[in-house]
C-alpha cells in the first residue's frame, strides 16, 4: 500500500465511499483535518528532533513546510497537498500517527487508539476524551482552520479519526514510512 493508495481511498471519506457531505466535493473537511493534523504532528516531531533523510530535490523538506504556516499552512493554500505529494509525506504521516497514538496512551485512551490499529472493531471514544487526548490548543487550531465549530469538529473527529487510523494501519501496526511511500 502506498501513500497515493491511502489518499485515493480516503478522497471521499475514510471508508472510501462517498458520503452525503463529500459527494462530488472530494475529501471531507474532517478527513482533511485528520490528515493535516497527522502531517503537522509528524513535522513537529522532526523539527524538534533530528531531520529525516535528505528531502527530494526541489522539496522544501518537512521543516520548511512547518516554517511560517504551522497547521494552518497545511490546511489552506494547498500546503497539505504539497506535503503529501512530496517525498516526505509518508514520513510525516507515519511519524504523526506514532506521535498521536503516544499522546492517546499518555491521556489514558491507549485501548481505544490501539483498537483502531488492530484488526477487529474500533472502540468508541467520547468527545470529551477525544478533546483531552488531542489537546485544546490543537483542537482550537483545527476548528479555526477548517471553519468548523468545535462541537462539529469533535463530532466529526469522533466518527472519522478511528476510520482514518484504521485505514492507515492495514497490517495492524503503524507502518514504516517506506511502506506508505
Amino acid at each position: 500500500m502506498g501513500l497515493l493508495d491511502v489518499l485515493n481511498g480516503m478522497k471521499n471519506g475514510p471508508a472510501g465511499e462517498p458520503t452525503a457531505s463529500a459527494a462530488g466535493a472530494g475529501m471531507s473537511p474532517v478527513t482533511m483535518a485528520v490528515l493535516g493534523y497527522l502531517a503537522y504532528k509528524g513535522i513537529k516531531h522532526f523539527s524538534s528532533s533530528s531531520t529525516p533523510a535528505d528531502p527530494a530535490p526541489g522539496s522544501p523538506g518537512l521543516g520548511g513546510l512547518l516554517g511560517g504556516g504551522g497547521l494552518g499552512g497545511l490546511l489552506s493554500g494547498g500546503g497539505l497537498a504539497g506535503l503529501l505529494s512530496g517525498a516526505n509525506g509518508a514520513t510525516a504521516l507515519s511519524a504523526g500517527l506514532g506521535s498521536l497514538l503516544k499522546q492517546f496512551q499518555q491521556t489514558g485512551q491507549g485501548d481505544q487508539a490501539n483498537s483502531w490499529i488492530a484488526s477487529g472493531p474500533n472502540k468508541d471514544i467520547s468527545e470529551q476524551d477525544l478533546a483531552k487526548s488531542i489537546g485544546e490548543e490543537d483542537l482550537n487550531e483545527l476548528a479555526q482552520h477548517t471553519g468548523m465549530s468545535r462541537d462539529d469538529l469533535l463530532s466529526g473527529l469522533r466518527r472519522e479519526l478511528p476510520q482514518v487510523v484504521d485505514h492507515l494501519t492495514p497490517q495492524g501496526r503503524v507502518p514504516a514510512p517506506s511502506e506508505l511511500a
